[in-house]
């Protein structure tokens, strides 16, 4: 006779459904994340990058792990993004070998107003109440295991 270690429990119909909402929500967010970022002249990597370096400096291989991309792309959209002047290279004070790329205030600035010009969280979040969206973004949060 199975044990449940060696038989896999197949998914109810609500988790499912769950499931399939998730992708369409992240499907959704995407393709607006990216007509916002064409809107400020980005590419979509582009202004993730600019929205990870308005929360803080990092050197640029944790940019590349969080953008799950390699070092040498994260170089050439630091690049870019220095060039237009919303990006900056830094020394790290911890270690001075280091450098570590930052947001600029223009930089900070756009990465506001493209985080403001997404329909996504203006419509369908809004139609929510309060307690609504506390709720949901508790349940997210324990999902990805960040506590609640």
């Amino acid at each position: 006779m199975a044990t449940p270690r060696t038989t896999p429990r197949r998914p109810d119909a609500l988790t499912l459904e769950v499931v399939e909402l998730i992708g369409s929500v992240v499907a959704r967010y995407h393709e607006e994340y990216e007509e916002a970022a064409a809107g400020h002249t980005l590419t979509g990597a582009q202004a993730r990058l600019l929205s990870l370096l308005c929360l803080e400096p990092l050197p640029m291989r944790r940019l590349a792990q969080r953008l799950k991309c390699e070092p040498s792309n994260v170089t050439g959209i630091v690049d870019r993004l220095e060039s237009r002047g919303l990006v900056e290279r830094r020394p790290d004070p911890a270690d001075r070998r280091v450098k570590l790329a930052a947001a600029t205030e223009e930089g900070r600035r756009v990465a506001r107003s493209l985080q403001e010009s997404l329909r996504f969280a203006r419509e369908p979040l809004a139609g929510l109440s309060e307690g609504e969206r506390v709720a949901l973004r508790d349940a997210l949060r324990r999902m990805l295991g960040d506590g609640g």
